[in-house]
C-alpha cells in the first residue's frame, strides 16, 4: 500500500510559478513511478506529468511541456511538480498518483491516488 500526501498549490497570477509536492509513504514507495493529474471544473481528470522510479524518464502532456517539470527526491520519497509560466487554463485541482508502471500513469489508470490541491491562476 502507498499513501500519498500532496502539499502546495494556491493562487497565483498568470505568468507566475508554483511548486507542488507529493510525499509517499509505504514499504515500496521509492520504487514506484509517480505522476500528476488535474481536473478543471466541468472537465474530466487529465494526465499532466509522470516520472519513473529512478527519475531518469519523464513524461508530459503537450499542454504543459516546456512549462512544467516533474522531479523526485527518493531519499525523501517525494515527487515535485514545478509549474512555471502558469496560465489561467492551468486552473484545476491537481492530484498526485503512483504506480509500479509509468505507462499506467500516462494511461490514466494508476493504482494509488493522493488528495487534490487547488491551483488557481488569475488573469
Amino acid at each position: 500500500q502507498v499513501r500519498l500526501v500532496v502539499s502546495g498549490g494556491g493562487l497565483v497570477q498568470a505568468g507566475g510559478s508554483l511548486r507542488l509536492s507529493c510525499a509517499a509513504s509505504g514499504r515500496t514507495a521509492s520504487s514506484f513511478a509517480m505522476g500528476w493529474f488535474r481536473q478543471a471544473p466541468g472537465k474530466e481528470r487529465e494526465f499532466v506529468a509522470a516520472i519513473s522510479w529512478s527519475g531518469g524518464s519523464t513524461y508530459y502532456a503537450d499542454s504543459v511541456k516546456g512549462r512544467f517539470t516533474a522531479s523526485r527526491h527518493n531519499a525523501k520519497n517525494t515527487v515535485y511538480l514545478q509549474m512555471n509560466s502558469l496560465k489561467p487554463e492551468d486552473t484545476a485541482v491537481y492530484y498526485c498518483a503512483a504506480d509500479a508502471s509509468s505507462s499506467r500513469i500516462v494511461g490514466g489508470v494508476p493504482d494509488y491516488w493522493g488528495q487534490g490541491t487547488q491551483v488557481t491562476v488569475s488573469s
